[in-house]
């Protein structure tokens, strides 16, 4: 017995030597800690998530926090190798954007950064769909025209629950798309839930996304000619290509045209407006109504070309921002009959403030309101005729929006 015990001494104290060191290590980090911690609540007492607006964060706020927690870091982090000063610094201004909760205002680092300017010139790569952030879930606005989302069957509204078995529950929508991006000619597995189909594993090969700007055609139609004119974007050269098709059509001889902006997630406002100059010979485009002061309103430019022939506008549940705009002037003003389903009803204005190291962040700064003072981001754009075009149709590249439209227009009606 006494032969157990010694042995059973000779286990036990070195295992009880080791965890008293460990518990003397513990105690004397925590002593550090206590010390470093204590002086922290000392100077941040009764000054944390006030909640009061400031009008010069540098002047009122005391950040001593964040240089705080950057001192622990640097201090006792167990792989300094990953402290890597550019990263965390964008990942703290990435915070502090992040934290009102706004999936619009977003802080954009110079990958993204430059691929946002890209994708406003019709040049990326990876799906090719405009997503979102609703309800801390990842939407989708739409799958870009011609895109390989498009044609892998991604329409909006699904909602991605996963990407490559991946939850993105909780992710921001810039850590989604940086997850969902990838080079050109890999694959991308996207699961979404879509109403009244449940759950849904969608395969696509990322590419390289070129999207034009304007596509244009004359369509005949019960021995009518009408002009078509797809629009994918508003972005820099939108004015002047789709000014070019309206003349040409016009050249031609068309009884009426089509301006179809489906699956057109927006753009530059200023295009909107532009675009809406083109039909309407007066009056208000937009109200831009900020957080202060009166809103200001937005008017055409006085410069029509295609001011009387009769005019269909198509939309659906991914033609947001900029589409909302155009769509909703002709509509106010009764210059278009607009056909399809209800809009995304995206109706908030983001202005985009370069930054140093090619990094850049957009904050949402208005709302927009129609003519008739009707708030995009709650209403969106409800249709004159209300026509519903399934996906088997979309895939069967059958069209009763468009027919509708071409009915209409060739009826004279």
């Amino acid at each position: 017995m006494i032969k157990l015990l010694k042995n059973l001494t000779l286990v036990v104290l070195p295992v009880a030597t080791l965890f008293l060191g460990v518990q003397i290590g513990m105690s004397h980090a925590d002593q550090k800690l206590e010390h470093e911690f204590s002086a922290l609540e000392e100077s941040f007492a009764g000054g944390v998530g006030s909640g009061v607006l400031v009008s010069d964060p540098k002047e009122e706020v005391d950040i001593s926090l964040l240089w705080s927690v950057w001192r622990l870091m640097a201090k006792h982090y167990i792989e300094p190798e990953k402290l890597k000063t550019a990263t965390m610094l964008h990942g703290a201004t990435s915070g502090l954007v992040d934290a009102i909760g706004d999936p619009y205002t977003t802080f954009m680092p110079p990958k993204e950064n430059k691929e946002f300017k890209q994708s406003l010139n019709g040049k990326l790569q990876g799906i090719g769909a405009e997503l979102t952030l609703r309800d801390e879930e990842i939407v989708v606005v739409a799958p870009l025209k011609g895109s390989p989302a498009e044609a892998a069957g991604l329409i909006p509204e699904d909602v991605i629950t996963h990407v490559d078995e991946k939850s993105v529950e909780g992710f921001s929508l810039g850590d989604a798309v940086e997850l969902i991006r990838g080079p050109k000619g890999t694959d991308v597995t996207l699961t979404v839930k879509r109403e009244g189909e449940g759950s849904l594993d969608i395969t696509i090969t990322r590419d390289d996304i070129k999207v034009p700007s304007v596509e244009s055609e004359i369509k005949e139609y019960d021995e009518k000619r009408i002009g078509y004119i797809s629009l994918n974007r508003f972005g820099d050269t939108t004015t002047e290509e789709v000014e070019e098709s309206v003349k040409s059509h016009l050249e031609e001889g068309v009884d009426g045209l089509i301006v179809d902006v489906r699956f057109n997630g927006g753009g530059y406002l200023d295009k909107a407006i532009d675009l809406s100059s083109m039909f309407l010979t007066k009056g208000k485009v937009v109200s831009v109504e900020r957080r202060e002061g009166e809103p200001t309103h937005h008017y055409v430019t006085g410069r029509p070309i295609a001011e009387d022939i009769p005019l269909v506008v198509l939309i659906n549940e991914g033609s947001a921002s900029a589409s909302e705009i155009l769509a909703g002037a002709l509509q106010d003003q009764s210059r278009a009959t607009i056909i399809g389903k209800k809009s995304f009803g995206k109706g908030t204005v983001q202005e985009v403030f370069d930054l140093p190291g090619g990094t850049s962040v957009r904050i949402t700064t208005a709302r927009w309101l129609t003519p008739d003072g009707k708030d995009l981001g709650k209403e969106g754009v409800s249709p004159d005729i209300e026509v519903e075009r399934t996906r088997e149709q979309i895939q069967a590249k059958e069209d009763p929006q468009l027919d509708t439209a071409l009915e209409l227009l060739t009826k004279g009606e």
